[in-house]
């Protein structure tokens, strides 16, 4: 069977990475480091001239060497981390990763000076060296936004310490943290057999429609994390403590959640303003909740109900089939969509297969605007897995459409950067629905689609609002325990009376990567899909009118700031009736889900 790109029937397996490098010899990183070294000290040439007598010439060219140099250690950076991602446990790798990390921390610090000159530039002498808008956007647009970092920037020699105690210090310990929960195994029983789990193996039977196999599942997950919750719970405050300590004592930012923002180029109101909201909104998956449990034919939800399946099937998806009919989905939109993301499979970028050792999860990472994104998923044939694979390729797509841009700025910020990917999913399963005539199927596959938004919505909302509380905590000397009743908190603020809540989930925060490897990360999630709610009611009531502007709002990538993009749909970010109007859609899924 082909898709329409005409690829060969698709199979699960592993990546290729010579994209990045043609072999994994040493002698070739060795070269390409060195290679990088002669480079980084013809750069530093730069530093003299650019001090006493900057012309706009002399910035554009030392621009570009800058260019040059970052598109190397993105290159090595992501060869090292997409190895360690496929093999979390091989000390070859590892070491591998190590060195590759300390060499580039050495490279960026003698790189430093450039960013820091700009940055601290008299605003009347930067905006003489501006290049002009026309000939070099991106350029214009890179050295601006460098400029919104200039009131909490250091100078060199503190940065550089600062860039010495990241990659010995919070990056180890971090990368610890991925060793360790990329290393446990989950035991489960299921029709007598006990089998032995990676998470991902594991967390896929919280879809179960056997219910005491979906509390099961939970009870394992908590109970092996339980075990290492003491070091989890030190992990987790020695990188709170970091954060602060560099960025409010030594940067001055006024809050946690202010190093986030500024990085996504996100005002503090309008973040404050989507929690806020969402808080206000609770009552709208609380509702969807009491449903579910008359549909599922329960008095109330357990927490371990929430993902539960409305029928009972054991349909596994088949991955070949699947990816043609992502493909499939994404042509329909719009060829050039199928076309690019079938280059990801052409091109040998993906990593499906679930293995010991393996990252859990998935993810798509661009390394540069001429290179196919690299994909990792971990395919276990659940149904949603389908919806994961569509995720992944819309992130992909998103990237691939912005790669007329410099490596400088073609990614998107955090925010943004959830759009094609949550749109994708989207497609799919108009897709689905519309293919389906079965009111109580087309009922399964609305509250699946439900259970996706709350867990990108108000989960991710509520995950950034414990975030907050865990910071303030952590600075208190409160202990491990209390961030766990203050997780407990959360939870009961977030579902009400709407289901049964076990002390189990106490434990839950423990494990979630993202607040531990990005601090905030998690209301970019909420953000996104938000945003393309209202974009996908846009689509459905003006059709193919819609979509240039939508393309062209991908195609931006990071080379424009997120409010001057989203201007461009009439989207003002820090406005509470945006961010309800996403609410009111869901809660219209909800209206329509009750008729059925």
């Amino acid at each position: 069977m082909k898709g329409r790109t005409g690829l060969n029937r698709q199979k699960i397996g592993r990546w290729d990475l010579s994209d990045l490098l043609p072999s994994e010899d040493d002698g070739i990183v060795s070269a390409r480091l060195e290679a990088l070294k002669d480079r980084v000290e013809r750069f530093t040439t730069f530093r003299e001239p650019l001090q006493t007598d900057p012309t706009p010439e002399l910035l554009l060219v030392a621009l570009a060497d800058y260019e040059a140099i970052v598109t190397e250690m993105h290159t090595l950076s992501a060869y090292a981390s997409l190895r360690f991602a496929a093999d979390t446990q091989s000390s070859v790798v590892l070491t591998l990763r190590n060195r590759i990390q300390h060499v580039l921390t050495g490279l960026s610090n003698r790189i430093l000076f450039f960013s820091l000159w700009w940055r601290l530039l008299p605003e009347d002498e930067a905006e003489r060296l501006l290049p002009g808008s026309t000939r070099h956007p991106d350029a214009r647009h890179y050295l601006e936004d460098l400029r919104r970092f200039t009131p909490f920037t250091l100078e060199e020699r503190s940065e550089q310490i600062i860039n010495l105690k990241d990659s010995d210090g919070i990056d180890a310990v971090l990368t610890l943290y991925s060793m360790l929960t990329n290393r446990l195994e989950f035991e489960l029983e299921i029709d007598g057999e006990e089998l032995r789990l990676t998470r991902d193996g594991l967390t896929r039977y919280v879809r179960s429609a056997d219910p005491d196999l979906r509390e099961a599942a939970y009870r394992e997950l908590f109970r092996v994390y339980e075990v290492e919750a003491p070091v989890l719970a030190q992990i987790y405050a020695n990188r709170l403590r970091d954060w602060h300590n560099e960025n409010l004592d030594l940067r001055g930012f006024r809050s946690p959640i202010q190093v986030r923002n500024l990085s996504n180029d996100v005002p503090d109101t309008a973040v404050e303003t989507l929690l806020t909201v969402a808080r206000e909104n609770t009552r709208i998956f609380q509702r969807y909740f009491r449903l579910k449990a008359g549909w599922l034919g329960l008095d109330r939800l357990r927490r371990y109900d929430i993902y539960a399946p409305l029928a009972a099937s054991p349909r596994q998806v088949d991955y070949a089939e699947s990816v043609a009919m992502v493909l499939d989905v994404f042509g329909r939109f719009d060829p050039r969509l199928s076309e690019l993301a079938g280059r990801v499979f052409a091109e040998r970028h993906i990593d499906s297969e679930v293995r010991k050792g393996k990252q859990g999860g998935a993810f798509c990472m661009t390394v540069l605007p001429e290179q196919t994104p690299w994909l990792l998923l971990n395919w276990t044939g659940e149904v949603r897995d389908a919806a994961t694979l569509a995720h992944e390729l819309g992130h992909a797509v998103h990237s691939m459409l912005a790669a007329g841009h410099s490596v400088l700025t073609q990614h998107p910020v955090l925010p943004l950067a959830e759009t094609a990917s949550v749109f994708g999913e989207m497609l799919v399963t108009d897709h689905l629905l519309a293919s389906e005539k079965d009111p109580l199927v087309r009922r399964e596959l609305l509250a699946g689609a439900l259970d996706d938004i709350y867990a990108t919505v108000m989960r991710q909302a509520y995950f950034t609002l414990y975030e907050i509380e865990a910071h303030r905590a952590v600075l208190a000397d409160r202990s491990p325990e209390d961030l766990q009743r203050i997780y407990l908190e959360n939870l009961r603020e977030q579902f009400g009376d709407s289901l049964d809540l076990d002390e189990g989930f106490r434990l839950e925060w423990l494990t979630i990567p993202h607040i531990y490897h990005t601090p905030f990360y998690c209301y970019a999630y909420s953000f996104g899909q938000l945003l393309v709610l209202s974009l996908y009611q846009r689509f459905r009531e003006e059709g193919e009118t819609f979509k240039p502007g939508y393309l062209r709002l991908l195609a931006h990538g990071g080379a424009a700031r997120p409010a001057d993009i989203l201007a461009e749909a009439d989207i003002d970010m820090t406005e509470a009736a945006f961010w309800q109007g996403g609410f009111d859609l869901v809660a219209g899924l909800v209206d329509e889900l009750e008729t059925l």
